[in-house]
């Protein structure tokens, strides 16, 4: 199990390696703005703990780590 922490929400969970983003969001009640669902149009888009954007629809939780810290900023054009 990984620990997951949303921030600025401050919010944290255990997820399954490999279960997308998106879904540990929406488990914790957090919502992810979306698009396409496929991650073409970059609406999902979030920030893990290196500074590495991610599209939250099509990114599973890393295997290999105990922690991930994902950093959700809002996109004005979504």
């Amino acid at each position: 199990m990984v620990c997951v922490h949303f921030l600025p929400d401050n919010i944290s969970t255990e997820a399954e390696a490999g279960e997308l983003i998106l879904d540990v969001a929406a488990r914790c009640g957090i919502t992810i703005s979306t698009g396409c669902l496929m991650g073409t149009c970059h609406a999902c888009e979030v920030e893990i703990d290196d500074g590495h954007a991610i599209r939250a629809c099509i990114t599973g939780v890393p295997s290999g780590r105990s922690h991930l810290t994902i950093n959700l900023y809002s996109d004005p054009t979504w």
